[in-house]
């Protein structure tokens, strides 16, 4: 993606990103950020135990993965992230293989959608962080059997929440609501900017328990 907003850290601390995700990584670069990379771990994104909705659930995440990456690297500036797929009231995350997959994009096929992006930002000097949600609503195409199999032989599927990509330059994707196409990749560059730029006065203080 071309023309990427970027501001400026609010703080001295290095600029981390907790995500393996290499599409976040992208977009960073491609906006003109300098950043380390230190993923959480597996364990950041597991635990529920009372029903949530899909923006409940990336906002959770995201200030998870965050917790676990703030107690490793300690003096920076952390983003974190989770991204999730919603269709009626269907939360889909990463499939797990290609069948896994296929029976997403079939449930996706012909109906509209929404992609949640959850946000975390941590200094760890103050101790302060800022959590926000990020929707946009997308339609799919209904989808023939050959274009279903055909992707999926792409391969490009992994990774991916709801089973896609939409930076794949798949035709049969198609954004309805909300301003952000980088939030379907993974990460809402232009929230983030704001963000960043208002970090000082949204930002609260964070309970050391965390730590």
């Amino acid at each position: 993606m071309k023309n990427l907003p970027r501001a400026s850290i609010p703080t001295a601390e290095p600029f981390v990103l907790a995500s393996g995700s290499p599409r976040r990584a992208e977009l960073l670069r491609s906006a003109g950020y300098e950043f380390e990379i230190c993923p959480a771990s597996d364990s950041a994104e597991c635990g529920v135990d009372y029903p949530e909705t899909a923006s409940e659930m990336v906002a959770r995440l995201a200030f998870q993965k965050a917790v676990e990456v703030v107690r490793r690297r300690k003096g920076s500036f952390i983003l974190a992230a989770d991204t999730l797929a919603d269709c009626n009231g269907k939360i889909l995350g990463k499939p797990t293989d290609r069948d896994h997959a296929e029976s997403m994009l079939r449930l996706l096929s012909g109906r509209e959608h929404d992609v949640y992006t959850g946000v975390c930002l941590w200094s760890t000097g103050s101790d302060r962080c800022y959590l926000d949600v990020v929707r946009s609503r997308l339609k799919m195409d209904l989808l023939s059997d050959e274009t279903i199999q055909r992707y999926l032989d792409t391969e490009r599927w992994k990774g991916k929440a709801g089973g896609f990509g939409y930076q794949d330059d798949n035709d049969w994707i198609h954004v309805i609501g909300g301003d952000s196409e980088s939030n379907i990749v993974g990460l809402p560059m232009e929230r983030l900017a704001e963000l960043l730029e208002k970090f000082d006065s949204l930002a609260d203080k964070v309970y050391k328990s965390i730590h």
